[in-house]
């Protein structure tokens, strides 16, 4: 399986999706709590996929996702974020980002979204992985 990023403020939001992701068979090489540390995480580890949430100190997650595809043009980035308004989610896409999961999020969600970003479905217009509705 793949080799994962995971990026998110939030202790218990990386410990949730380290358990989910490595239950699934992947292995997380790597966490950052801060926009900042993932990008250079990023460049150190090589990971098949990351996970970023969108609000995160010093950078966020929509500019760190930027910084990294700038670099790394073939990064595959799921974003992970309670904030799943349609400007975000527009914002991820322009960036390149594979995939738009909303929290409060189930297990299958997060599996699927990451399997479509690692098998490249939806590179020019995003899958299932971006919320369809609601919006706020």
């Amino acid at each position: 399986m793949a080799k994962v990023l995971i990026a998110d403020d939030a202790d218990f939001m990386r410990m949730v999706l380290r358990r989910i992701l490595e239950d699934g068979g992947h292995e997380v090489v790597g966490e950052a709590d801060n926009g900042r540390d993932v990008i250079a995480l990023y460049s150190m580890l090589h990971p098949d996929l990351v996970t970023l949430d969108i609000t995160m100190p010093f950078l966020s997650g929509l500019e760190a996702a930027r910084r990294i595809l700038e670099e790394h043009p073939d990064a595959r980035i799921v974003m992970v974020s309670a904030m799943g308004t349609r400007e975000s989610v527009n914002k991820a896409r322009a960036l390149g980002v594979k995939g738009f999961i909303v929290k409060p999020f189930r297990e299958e969600q997060v599996l699927s979204a990451l399997r479509q970003a690692q098998e490249g479905e939806g590179d020019d217009v995003p899958g299932p992985a971006f919320p369809e509705t609601p919006f706020r």
